[in-house]
């Protein structure tokens, strides 16, 4: 079966030592992949996941030390959010407020409980309770227990000005089908997708336009299984939506298209292929820098000029 769902989410953040801190440790997930910017090489580009770095876990960064923060606004991600064991609520309000993290006091949403925090640049988190999560696999090789580790994404929330257009594109390209509805968010459903399976549209027409920065989500990407798969969302976008994206753009551990969607959010399509464990095995994933074929020969310098993190 087709999987759908939320491959990536990539974010901006300030200083790299204190996001790799922060995801590894206070949250436990699994570094997976250390790398650099493509288009900016002199900046880390950082992955952070479960065991393997399976689509739907993978949450990223592009760490600029010296970056102003974000201001959120309509067209952008408002809150990502991560599954968990629903009896691991009170682990996590414990947790944080012991790691220094605020959080504020955990809400009903959708018929599950919600534990929303922010990350050091401001990047707004949720942890979400599931039924029957504590079966899925966790993380077991970080500093949180795996029968409370984090299980990948719950899903995202996005706020717009008007959800009609970017619902038909979700529904029409990337499979999901509207599940509820609850104040002024629409909740979408990808199939019986568990990791990165959901996204919320919330109308937030009083909102101001967004400005990014560090704390703000950068894009969202969207799984295609492969290559043809990923044509033919590009083309449904193009027949149906009369929506172009960029060319495919090779990203060493997926392909992918870029395209803004019409509330203003910039969507990728990301291939599930070739995955993280290409250039490295499973057990050694995100120890090494992994540079593409075309930054090897500068290594030296690129090495000199990206910040320590130990």
């Amino acid at each position: 079966m087709t999987q759908n769902g939320i491959h990536h989410v990539t974010a901006i953040a300030g200083p790299a030592r204190r996001n790799f801190d922060f995801y590894t440790r206070a949250l436990g997930l699994r570094f997976v992949k250390k790398t650099v910017n493509f288009d900016d090489p002199g900046t880390y580009h950082f992955y952070y996941g479960d065991e393997t770095g399976r689509p739907g876990s993978i949450l990223t960064f592009f760490p600029w030390e010296h970056a102003s923060p974000g201001q959120l606004g309509v067209g952008e991600t408002f809150e990502t959010a991560f599954r968990i064991p629903e009896g691991s609520i009170g682990y996590w309000a414990h947790r944080l407020l012991d790691k220094g993290v605020v959080h504020e006091t955990p809400r009903r949403s959708f018929g599950e409980t919600v534990l929303a925090f922010r990350d050091p640049d401001g990047m707004r988190l949720a942890l979400v309770g599931v039924p029957g999560a504590e079966a899925e696999p966790g993380w077991s090789g970080g500093e949180v227990p795996v029968e409370h580790a984090i299980r990948g994404f719950h899903g995202v929330t996005l706020l717009l000005r008007d959800a009609g257009p970017t619902q038909a594109i979700l529904t029409d390209v990337f499979g999901f089908a509207e599940d509820a509805r609850e104040d002024a968010a629409i909740r979408l459903k990808a199939g019986d997708t568990a990791f990165g399976g959901l996204v919320d549209l919330r109308v937030g027409g009083g909102f101001p336009r967004g400005r990014q920065g560090a704390g703000s989500v950068h894009h969202v990407a969207f799984r295609a299984a492969d290559d043809p798969t990923q044509e033919d969302m590009v083309r449904r976008l193009a027949e149906n939506h009369r929506i172009t994206t960029t060319e495919q753009r090779d990203r060493n551990y997926f392909r992918s298209v870029y395209f803004r969607e019409p509330g203003g959010v910039l969507f990728e399509i990301a291939t599930d292929v070739p995955g993280f464990a290409w250039d490295e095995p499973v057990a050694s994933l995100g120890q090494a820098l992994k540079l593409p074929a075309g930054l090897e020969a500068h290594r030296a310098r690129i090495e000199e000029v990206l910040p320590a993190l130990a």
